[in-house]
């Protein structure tokens, strides 16, 4: 299974994001290119530390079955719920998000593993290196498939 921790993933990831268009359509959801570029920085930010959520009620009651499905083999459902505090409204710069993008892809395959394993996420709970490196990568495969690429 494809992880943002190996280098292969993550250039594969930044590659895609590179063919990705500003006038692209969603195949699915609301957002346009640019804001889904800003959606995908949030879960790197929690991961490496940026931006700080607390775990959630509904996540400590329900985010381990969820985990559990989310690293399954076939890729995210569409319009799956996210969390409020991700969701982009506002229109966006492309270059400027899809820049910012590419720099948090590039901290989070050349951080310490070991301590991005040792945050809690705010719904999934605590998770393993590959955990981590798993449901980014799978999250990232999800919007850019939802724009074709």
């Amino acid at each position: 299974m494809q992880n943002l921790f190996q280098p292969e993933s993550a250039t594969g990831i930044v590659m895609r994001i590179a063919r990705l268009k500003p006038a692209a359509k969603a195949l699915w959801g609301k957002m346009n290119a640019a804001q889904m570029l800003a959606h995908c920085k949030a879960p790197l930010e929690v991961a490496l530390g940026d931006r700080i959520l607390k775990h959630s009620f509904i996540g400590w009651l329900f985010g381990k079955l969820a985990k559990k499905k989310m690293l399954k083999e076939p890729p995210f459902q569409h319009n799956l719920p996210t969390d409020g505090s991700f969701v982009v409204k506002d229109e966006r710069v492309f270059s400027d998000e899809q820049e910012q993008l590419f720099t948090l892809i590039k901290r989070f395959a050349e951080a310490d593993p070991q301590t991005i394993a040792a945050r809690v996420h705010p719904f999934f709970g605590k998770m393993t290196i590959d955990e981590w490196g798993i449901l980014q990568w799978k999250h990232l495969d999800h919007h850019l498939r939802q724009f074709g690429v």
